[in-house]
């Protein structure tokens, strides 16, 4: 376990189910767009058992059952699955269900409102479909399985200018569907995780039970990026490394550099880590640099920034696609174990 940290971000699938010093109450859960499992391996590490998901992408869904080996897997679009009518009695008995609809329409990094409604080919699922509308789709999943308590996870972005309509409406959907909803943002930062990630969690319970607020509080100690140990040598031939040289105490990325020194907007995607500093949310389409050295990060760095296990099978899928793509597993386990000592034990 990492020091005073109650779930650690340096751990390895062959370590076992749940985190040391956690019991293992056996309360169900079921995920939908599931991608590596990131939200899979927090409920374990924090004493859940997870049946297993949704999830469109093929090869995704392939590397989630090398690592999971779930019970229930469906390698559907999330529409599809609604429309099932043979599904296992036990996935109507849940205690929790949760879900990561893709967020980046709703990303302040992103197109926003040009993009809502309209069907292109996301990286999500490789197929043609509009996302905006998928945390609707499932909130219908929600409605169809009942279970006594939903997550449903986004982007910052979601509660934020004209975004803040989809909010009003998910809430509105849920209440009417019988259910108490609140809503969180939450850093990943404050939770152990090495990563400054600011998420949007929507936690409901069914009506009847009439439980208490939620209280979801977390000051873990942050962790700086002392850990990183890459030795992925970039090539110095090129103006990448000139900016690089170029650099200074509170760059953040090469974006930095470049407006400094050439009066340009560009290269932003190029991220410095500093061993002093805080990881930024990690987005696949970036590249990472060490600030004190010119290598790029590696495949253990991204699996502890993460706080994916380290002994992960990605398989042939990149390493900072599929972390990037999930909620880091310990940011799930804090709040599923806050969920666990709350609500349950008065259900």
């Amino acid at each position: 376990m990492s020091k005073g940290h109650l779930f650690p971000y340096k751990w390895n699938l062959a370590d076992g189910y749940p985190a040391k010093g956690i019991s293992k109450h056996g309360l169900k859960v079921f995920g939908t767009f599931i991608c590596g499992g990131g939200s899979t391996m927090g409920y374990k590490l924090a004493g859940f058992n997870h049946l297993g998901g949704v999830e469109i992408d093929p090869p995704i869904a392939d590397v989630y059952k090398t690592n999971h080996k779930p019970k229930h897997l469906y390698n559907l679009d999330i529409r599809e699955f609604n429309k099932l009518i043979d599904l296992p009695t036990e996935l109507f008995n849940l205690d929790i269900l949760d879900g990561s609809p893709p967020c980046s329409t709703f990303s302040m990094a992103g197109s926003r409102e040009k993009a809502w409604g309209k069907e292109k080919v996301f990286r999500e699922g490789q197929a043609k479909q509009s996302l905006d509308d998928l945390v609707f789709v499932y909130c219908d999943t929600i409605i169809k399985l009942q279970p006594k308590v939903f997550l449903l996870e986004n982007v910052k972005g979601i509660i934020q200018g004209n975004a803040k309509v989809y909010s009003k409406n998910i809430v509105k959907k849920m209440t009417d569907a019988g259910y108490k909803v609140q809503v969180f943002c939450l850093n990943a930062a404050s939770m152990g995780v090495p990563q400054k990630r600011e998420r949007v969690f929507f936690i409901g319970h069914k009506k009847e039970y009439n439980l208490p607020k939620l209280k979801l509080e977390f000051s873990e100690v942050s962790i700086k990026m002392d850990f990183l140990e890459s030795n992925n040598e970039l090539n110095k031939d090129g103006k990448l490394y000139s900016d690089w040289l170029q650099r200074k105490q509170g760059d953040k990325n090469f974006g930095d550099v470049c407006l400094r020194t050439e009066g340009v907007q560009k290269s932003f995607g190029r991220v410095l880590l500093s061993k002093t500093d805080y990881v930024p949310t990690i987005v696949s389409g970036n590249q990472y640099i060490y600030f004190d050295k010119f290598v790029e990060a590696s495949k253990k760095d991204y699996c502890q920034i993460g706080t994916y296990p380290l002994d992960y099978n990605f398989k042939k899928i990149e390493p900072k696609y599929l972390i990037g793509m999930s909620v880091p597993p310990v940011m799930t386990a804090q709040i599923s174990n806050q969920i666990a000592k709350q609500w349950f034990k008065l259900i």
